[in-house]
């Protein structure tokens, strides 16, 4: 199966010239983690990461993209998922603009993780658990941490949730970078983020995401694809006993499937 078979078509993308505040809207009101940019041509000169745009303070700002641009790895419609899964991976990139050829980088599409993940499966040589391939050491917030204070750890983390534990440990819910946007809170540098209620900044409990989904330690790798793409999450929880114990992201997953295909 080719890229062409698989990818998204006509991309929200920008401009080298347009300012990042602008960029910055774009990837708030389009919930995306990664903006192609383009020249006047519509030819792909690389991507902006949400990391970077969201990072932006000021609400008024004459910084344009051009200093931003991130490289991307070139991606064709007529390559093979396996070879695009292993350059997104190796670009440490979520999505990545499809060009129309490597003469022509006019750009067709856009590839993400949850397409590679629709369509590639584990391989024989594949770990068999979850658990060989989570990470085990998991950030967590509690549900009266401040807003303003996960968004900074998520971005300087470039994490996208962060799963939410009561106090006794106990799994309770996740907070994304999407449920803080929707929210409205994400307006940095603006009394959104950081005013004040009840005698503290926003909590976690207002906008955390319930339940927290999970799979046990022994789950398959596709079972716990089945679950991210089933709930359309970024990441899915380890849970042994009601405790946490470790959460695997689509990167891994996917890193997953790879094992045993030479690539």
């Amino acid at each position: 199966m080719t890229v062409g078979e698989v990818m998204s078509k006509d991309p929200v993308s920008i401009r080298e010239d347009d300012y990042m505040t602008h960029a910055r809207q774009v990837i708030r009101d389009n919930f995306l983690r990664v903006l192609p940019v383009v020249d006047e041509g519509n030819r792909v000169l690389g991507v902006l990461s949400d990391q970077d745009v969201l990072n932006i303070r000021s609400s008024k700002s004459n910084v344009t993209v051009r200093g931003y641009i991130r490289e991307t790895p070139l991606i064709t419609p007529d390559m093979d998922l396996l070879r695009a899964a292993r350059e997104l991976l190796d670009a440490k990139q979520h999505h990545a603009p499809v060009v129309s050829s490597s003469l022509d980088r006019s750009i067709v599409g856009i590839l993400s993780d949850v397409d590679l993940l629709r369509h590639i499966q584990p391989t024989k040589r594949s770990p068999a658990s979850v658990e060989e391939i989570m990470t085990a050491k998991v950030e967590t917030a509690y549900p009266d941490d401040s807003i303003s204070r996960i968004w900074d750890n998520m971005l300087h983390w470039d994490y996208t949730g962060i799963p939410v534990v009561s106090h006794k440990k106990e799994p309770m819910g996740i907070v994304t970078r999407i449920d803080i946007i929707k929210a409205g809170y994400a307006r940095i540098g603006t009394a959104n983020m950081h005013g004040r209620s009840s005698g503290g900044s926003m909590r976690v409990e207002k906008v955390m995401s319930t339940p927290l989904y999970s799979v046990a330690p022994e789950s398959s790798i596709s079972e716990a694809i089945g679950e991210i793409l089933r709930n359309d999450i970024g990441r899915i929880s380890v849970t042994d006993g009601g405790r946490l114990v470790g959460i695997a992201d689509r990167h891994d997953l996917l890193r997953a499937c790879l094992e045993g295909t030479g690539l």
